[in-house]
């Protein structure tokens, strides 16, 4: 049975972990809001650019001039997966939510006998996918220094991508993360990026004549989208991990007052038996005299 200073001891400690989880509750909650905010206001941007992405697609999709990122390289024997986490932890499952995704994909493009390559972009996602899939790691972006992510580390990530595919390195491009719905609810989230995606009903655009033709405009129009999405995704990613820390904070705030609650308890209990035994032992040696 653990002594009273013992008890005394591990009360004040779990008080300072206490102050320390509802310190970074509260700094999460702040950083939500404008992460929140980034991530609303990138969606209609990033849609737009895809409904046009489509539309034009659909006009030279199957064509001899389409553009190697839309037509792809006619194989998918290489798959290249980045994974998009967080460069710190203390954020409940988000992490490992988005490994698991990305583990999964990977064990199904293997046993169909396709060769994966991964990117990590986050230090955390990098740490659990070295323990079995160490050997398929190729490159990893660290943005550990980066206090709000912008357009240009997305760019960054995106010409890699592309300089990569160009090498022929790889033929099929997908992008893990977590899109960002509720401060308790954040969706695994896995997006082909390369080549371009075009959804079967996607309807060629007639309402406009674009000058110069279809191809021209998806060469300069394809790798911007490329990084449009990548950077959606970062901030998507942002606004997750904020709200995934703000509610792992709140429950160890909570667990650790239940905790403070149950120690007092213990505490008092032991005080209580203690006090009792010296009394008895007083009063058996007033009666002994």
């Amino acid at each position: 049975m653990p002594s009273l200073k013992d008890l005394k001891n591990r009360i004040e400690s779990v008080k300072s972990t206490r102050k320390i989880t509802k310190a970074m509750q509260m700094v999460a909650a702040a950083k939500l809001r404008r992460a929140q905010e980034a991530a609303e206001n990138a969606r209609p941007y990033a849609k737009r650019m895809e409904a046009v992405v489509n539309g034009l697609a659909a006009s030279v999709k199957g064509s001899d001039t389409a553009p190697k990122l839309l037509s792809g390289t006619g194989k998918e024997e290489v798959h290249l997966l980045v994974v998009m986490t967080a460069e710190r932890g203390l954020c409940g499952g988000f992490n490992s939510s988005i490994v698991k995704l990305a583990r999964q994909h990977a064990a199904t493009q293997k046993s169909k006998g396709k060769t994966v390559k991964i990117i990590t972009v986050g230090k955390k996602g990098r740490e659990q996918l070295r323990r079995d899939l160490n050997d398929h790691l190729i490159a990893h972006v660290d943005l550990s220094d980066v206090r709000r992510v912008g357009y240009e580390n997305a760019r960054a990530i995106a010409q890699d991508v592309l300089k990569r595919f160009e090498a022929e390195e790889f033929d099929v491009a997908t992008i893990f993360f977590n899109r960002f719905q509720s401060v308790i609810a954040q969706i695994p989230t896995a997006q082909q990026i390369v080549p371009a995606p075009v959804p079967e009903e996607a309807e060629a655009t007639t309402l406009y004549e674009y000058e110069p033709s279809e191809e021209a405009i998806l060469e300069d129009l394809l790798p911007r989208s490329v990084a449009t999405q990548i950077f959606a995704a970062l901030l998507e990613n942002g606004a997750s991990e904020q709200g995934a820390r703000m509610s792992a904070m709140d429950n160890a705030t909570r667990n650790a007052g239940d905790m403070i609650d149950r120690l007092t308890i213990e505490y008092n209990r032991s005080r209580q038996a203690a006090i009792t035994k010296e009394l008895i032992e007083i009063i058996s040696g007033a009666e002994a005299l």
